[in-house]
């Protein structure tokens, strides 16, 4: 939502948990420091942060993945402020010619240079090629790296059914592989399975079935945020049409 006030925006919505930015997600400039923190970090609302687009941890390139670092690091530290429950980090993607493996040692490198006040999520992605966390399987050789920091996983059901993934299965598999699942980002997808496209829908709307969805939900045992499109109003008939299924 608007960082403006996540609160009123979660209330808008009967909902109990917030996902915002702190920054301008295309930019690498810091957060400013919020005045209503205090407020945000008494509330019962469980408040979500989510790193900027921009920032790439597993990046070959020294521009994009020292600045990565930075931002995360600012990132965190605000998310701090607020008393937010984790901060959302897309995976990332190694260089055209580099083995998927590499990304995971600068994931480690990056989480090494600075102190974690915030449980850092790693979210799946649902592009192919080079990217880190396309396949879900990779959440146990990353966490190799990075198991020992306080991390997360933050399970994308859209990205999932993307990335051609058995949805059905993925909340089990990555159980196995790392002890459970920290967040869902609950979304149906505009398009088929193994499509890689990024497309979020409304639930119901879209190719996911919704009970399939109810199953990742129940299955996780997470809080879930929803990134669907549309107004309040929509979103609000999203949350409250997995309630009762749930």
């Amino acid at each position: 939502m608007s960082p403006k006030d996540p609160l009123g925006e979660a209330a808008a919505r009967d909902a109990g948990v917030v996902q915002v930015f702190l920054s301008n997600p295309q930019s690498w400039k810091a957060p400013i420091p919020r005045e209503d923190a205090d407020v945000l970090a008494a509330s019962d609302v469980k408040i979500y942060v989510h790193a900027p687009y921009l920032m790439n941890l597993a990046s070959p390139n020294n521009r994009v993945r020292i600045p990565s670092r930075k931002t995360l690091a600012q990132t965190v530290h605000a998310a701090a402020a607020i008393g937010a429950s984790g901060v959302i980090v897309h995976g990332g993607s190694v260089g055209d010619d580099e083995a998927v493996e590499v990304g995971f040692d600068r994931w480690r490198k990056a989480l090494e240079s600075f102190d974690i006040a915030v449980p850092i999520l790693v979210e799946n992605t649902a592009g192919a090629g080079n990217s880190v966390m396309q396949d879900i399987a990779n959440y146990g050789p990353l966490w190799d790296q990075i198991g020992g920091f306080d991390v997360g996983v933050c399970l994308d059901t859209c990205h999932t059914w993307a990335a051609g993934a058995d949805l059905g299965s993925a909340v089990g598999l990555v159980t196995d592989l790392v002890g459970g699942i920290a967040l869902i980002h609950c979304n149906d997808s505009k398009d088929e399975a193994g499509s890689n496209r990024d497309r979020h829908e409304n639930i119901g709307d879209g190719h996911v079935p919704v009970e399939l969805l109810v199953e990742v939900l129940r299955a996780a045992g997470a809080p879930a945020v929803l990134e669907t499109p549309g107004d309040a109003e929509r979103q609000r008939a999203d949350i409250a049409m997995l309630r009762e299924r749930l």
